[in-house]
């Protein structure tokens, strides 16, 4: 491929609702590019950017993949984000980087929630937009019912630039509104065609309302129109153009990608309205020392700056760092700096990846995205730079994992394959996790879903060759007591020669606070414990208290009282006094031994119309609600404080009970008691 300045550069992710047809469609872009001689499907496996075996298995999209290719002079980085939820990482990252962004919305299924959330993404992110119709050749294809739906969430902003030709009830063509001209499709041609004369009714006023927004853009245009005079085609392309770079139009065109059918007009569409890298605005970071803010212009006289918004890791290859230049331009063969790790980095082999084949390449342009190998420090997020110019970019945010499973190794003894690989793993997946519990001892991962979570297992396996197994994780549930005891430890052995003897009265009582765990007096008197066994008599508590007397789990919250006992002056050691002292532990279920359970605090991010059911279910789930606080766009937050027990599985349910629309995230608040109906068996 050859090398193309910043304004010949287009950066795009293809995001949208799962199955609506992204991978499909940029297929169909690659073949119409000639990137590709042949084009693939993902029924048999055989797109370029769905490589994973596991995307091939099960015919989804499960990382974003690049897919660079040429025309009209101009090179396209489109990027193939996944639609499923479980994976919203992929789509952050790449949302960071691209310039503008391609929502694919399927003509049968209308808008739906993955439409939804991919709009908001692009509104968050501040990224021009542009809507493609797919499907248009399936039964009970409607266009019509897709641009109302789009109309009524999101206003004037929706402009349909083609309004397709139907036959038959088969999708035949479209009229292009701008140019006034109608296309047929002809076998794998199009040939223009004057335009139906019962479809004018539909497309004058489509026209007008164009005609209408691009007049809005500036005052001698706006002049023009309402003097009667036409816009010329030019005027209103330059007009619609800079609504589309500003995100106040936002461009709908159709066709099929499966037939590869419009595909061609939406590339010209590209290329003709949404913006190269940089006529956005420049990217603003700040210095790594003063944190004065630093900015940055997407040009090549600017010193050198990128920043790296994804990670594939291959354990033959190495790691491959994906990133988007900011300014300047990178060579290879030169060192840059990492702000974020403080740490130089040579780039030696710089690529350009087109799904999982990479093609070696030695200059990087500004705006540009390429992949580097076998950085030493450089994870996802950080930024690059030159070291004579620092700067540190924000990164990427990324959402928090919302489930949690234990893990364990398949087969005794791969234990640390396992855990090597699943830490490997956390470098090319942000929103995953390996964490051991500090006080369960379990191993933990964490992700965004049950797939997610699922799919790593699955990367585990192809990747490094070993098994991974999941189950429940243990809640850390906590013991304490309710009544105060005097307990008696006494330790006595003879065994011939040296006996053992420890003799300690203990007073236990629960301390106001569980969150102290542990306080011991010392109110011994005249020596009947000697000085030097007091120590010990703690440490034999203190050794005591991970185990508790109702169900085995730690037992905090006491208060113990060392005031009486007796020695032997040949027998007593610091061993028997430890032992009297957990003999006296255990008679702590006279005590009324309680269990406690760790509390959260749940806040729940849900519309307006699942309120009463997110109420309903967290009440079920032993929830207290501690208020609800209006968010505006129709959003509500419900706060409530859950036990942890009752939340496992919450994320799962959560998206069932809101079509995916709700998001949740948990905090520990405090111990409480568990409810004598709930204690676990």
């Amino acid at each position: 491929m050859k090398n193309y300045t910043t304004d010949k550069i287009r950066n795009i992710g293809i995001i949208g609702h799962g199955s609506e047809g992204k991978t499909t469609l940029t297929e169909a872009m690659l073949f119409n590019a000639k990137a590709t001689d042949r084009f693939g499907r993902v029924e048999d496996g055989t797109t370029t950017t769905d490589y994973d075996p596991e995307e091939i298995k099960r015919h989804i999209s499960i990382s974003a993949a690049v897919a660079p290719l040429e025309w009209n002079q101009h090179k396209l980085n489109v990027i193939d984000v996944p639609g499923y939820f479980d994976f919203v990482g992929e789509m952050a990252g790449a949302l960071r980087v691209v310039d503008s962004a391609c929502i694919v919305v399927g003509a049968v299924s209308g808008v739906i929630v993955g439409t939804e959330k991919a709009w908001d993404y692009c509104k968050e992110y501040g990224i021009p937009k542009i809507i493609f119709v797919n499907q248009m050749d399936r039964e009970n294809a409607n266009f019509n019912k897709v641009i109302d739906q789009l109309k009524d969430l999101y206003g004037t902003a929706i402009a349909p630039f083609q309004v397709p030709i139907m036959e038959g009830g088969q999708f035949a063509g479209y009229v292009d509104v701008i140019a006034m001209k109608a296309v047929q499709f002809k076998g794998k041609d199009q040939v223009e065609i004057p335009i139906p004369e019962n479809m004018m009714d539909v497309v004058e006023p489509i026209r007008t309302m164009l005609v209408e927004a691009a007049a809005e853009t500036s005052e001698d245009l706006m002049e023009k129109y309402f003097s009667g005079e036409d816009l010329s085609e030019e005027e209103i392309r330059t007009a619609v153009r800079e609504g589309v770079v500003c995100g106040d139009v936002v461009p709908v065109v159709c066709g099929s990608a499966v037939n590869n059918q419009g595909v061609t007009t939406l590339m010209d569409t590209i290329v003709g309205y949404l913006p190269a890298p940089g006529e956005c605005g420049s990217e603003t970071g700040e210095h790594p020392s003063t944190k004065d803010p630093v900015e940055r212009t997407c040009s090549a006289s600017e010193p050198f700056s990128a920043l790296v918004f994804k990670t594939v890791v291959d354990p033959f290859v190495g790691k491959l760092s994906l990133f988007k230049v900011l300014s300047g331009e990178l060579i290879s063969g030169t060192s840059v700096y990492n702000p974020n790790r403080e740490k130089n980095e040579k780039i030696n082999n710089l690529y350009l990846l087109r799904g999982k084949k990479q093609e070696s390449i030695d200059k990087v342009v500004s705006g540009d995205i390429a992949a580097v190998a076998k950085l030493q420090t450089t994870m996802t997020g950080d930024t690059l730079c030159d070291q004579s110019n620092p700067v540190i970019y924000e990164g990427i945010r990324f959402p928090e994992p919302s489930i949690s499973l234990a893990v364990l190794s398949q087969k005794e003894g791969e234990e640390d394959k396992v855990f090597a690989g699943l830490y490997r793993l956390t470098e090319e997946d942000p929103t995953f996790t390996v964490e051991k519990h500090p006080e369960t001892g379990e191993m933990l991962i964490s992700g965004v879903g049950e797939m997610h979570l699922e799919i790593i297992s699955k990367r585990l396996q192809n990747k490094f060759g070993v098994g991974a197994a999941y189950k429940e994780p243990k809640i850390p549930y906590r013991e304490t007591i309710r009544k105060p005891l005097r307990a008696e430890g006494r330790h006595k052995k003879q065994s011939g020669g040296h006996g053992q003897f420890g003799h300690v009265w203990i007073d236990f009582e629960p301390l106001p606070d569980t969150e102290q765990e542990f306080e011991f007096v010392d109110k011994i008197v005249g020596g009947v414990v000697p000085r030097q066994y007091i120590p010990a008599v703690e440490k034999g508590l203190r050794e005591a208290l991970p185990v508790g007397v109702l169900a085995g789990y730690p037992m905090v919250g006491i208060r113990a009282t060392l005031n009486d006992g007796s020695y032997h002056s040949v027998d007593s050691s610091e061993m028997a006094f430890k032992i009297a002292a957990s003999l006296a532990y255990k008679k702590l279920e006279n005590a009324n031994p309680v269990l406690l359970e760790p509390i959260m605090r749940a806040e729940v991010i849900v519309p307006d119309d699942y309120m009463g059911d997110i109420i309903g279910d967290l009440n079920k789930r032993r929830g207290r609600i501690l208020g609800m606080n209006p968010l505006g766009n129709g959003l509500q937050e419900v706060v409530a404080e859950v036990p942890q027990a009752e939340m496992t599985k919450y994320a799962t349910d959560l998206r069932s009970m809101t079509q995916a629309r709700g998001s949740f995230k948990l905090e520990f608040v405090r111990y409480e008691e568990v409810p004598a109906i709930s204690v676990p068996r």
